[in-house]
């Protein structure tokens, strides 16, 4: 993974934590059906505002529906294409990027599998070796002991607790505002702004980046899920001991869509942009990645080596 990659992964938790919101007491559960039918609607009083406490109720029933959204996801198999537009300093363009993945599931880990580059076939030695690739992957797992497979669970397990802990931080981060209804595919949805809390003060070292970034969430009156997220970066936002730089404008927009009546999963993302690591390197760059061919498969059936893949 290069560099822009990673400082792009540093930013996304902030994009998703907009609308995953819950109060740092309350351990996270599936939202039972009466919550779900008890909801009031977002509408404004006389004033023309919304209680705080009645925009989190909303946002604790839509983050829950999220983390379900996410382990339904393993379910699927689907094709993820990359485009990545490299800018100068003017913001002309300089080269472009295009790669495209086949994402399956391999013994309970997903696995992205190069399938084009440029939107065209792999070429004979480079598919060659990416097969080589996800059959070193396809053997690890598959001979992976039982100590190994403890230690791998429990990193999950821990890195899931570090998500969960840093979500919990958004309701004491941002006040959230409706501002209307939109359409979305044909979909009602309400709009909300979220923009930080003054005088909020983070309790895990991760949510101090909070505060550098607004957003705007569109969320699915029937299905109490989102469809849609715009975030950007109104700071800069330095990390850590990489000395890397996220700057201000930069801006990420998500897009959603309802798979088999029965899940919501992504279907489109753009990104904008400018950073610098180590004080030296600079990276201007706009991009898109795009979610297409959706295909469940059973919940018992295992991905067990490269030839098994349709």
């Amino acid at each position: 993974m290069n560099t822009f990659f990673i400082a792009l992964f540093l930013l996304l938790p902030c994009c998703f934590a907009v609308v995953q919101d819950r109060p740092a007491s309350s351990p996270i559960e599936a939202p039972s059906n009466s919550s779900v039918s008890s909801l009031p609607d977002l509408k404004p009083d006389a004033n023309g505002s919304i209680p705080q406490e009645q925009m989190q109720q909303v946002f604790r029933v839509v983050a829950d529906k999220d983390l379900e959204n996410d382990k339904r996801l393993r379910d699927y198999t689907y094709i993820e294409r990359h485009l990545q537009q490299n800018l100068d300093g003017k913001g002309q363009l300089k080269s472009t990027e295009i790669t495209t993945y086949d994402v399956m599931e391999l013994y309970g880990e997903q696995v992205m599998r190069l399938i084009e580059k440029d939107d065209k076939p792999l070429s004979e030695k480079d598919a060659a070796k990416e097969e080589k690739r996800i059959q070193k992957l396809t053997d690890k797992r598959k001979n992976e002991s039982e100590d190994e497979r403890k230690k791998r669970e429990e990193k999950e397990t821990k890195d899931r607790e570090q998500g969960r802990r840093f979500v919990r931080e958004v309701a004491d981060a941002y006040n959230f505002r409706l501002v209307g209804t939109e359409q979305i595919e044909g979909r009602d949805a309400w709009v909300i702004d979220g923009e930080p809390r003054l005088g909020y003060e983070p309790h895990i070292k991760d949510a101090k980046f909070l505060p550098k970034f607004h957003g705007r969430v569109w969320i699915d009156k029937s299905d109490l899920q989102w469809m849609k997220l715009d975030v950007e970066c109104i700071d800069t936002v330095s990390l850590g001991w990489v000395l890397a730089r996220i700057h201000k404008g930069t801006r990420v927009v998500i897009e959603q869509t309802r798979v088999n009546d029965e899940v919501w999963l992504p279907r489109h993302l753009t990104f904008k942009l400018s950073a610098r690591v180590a004080l030296f390197k600079g990276y201007n760059v706009d991009g898109e990645q795009s979610y297409r061919d959706y295909k469940k498969f059973r919940a018992t059936a295992k991905i067990v080596g490269v030839g098994d893949v349709k």
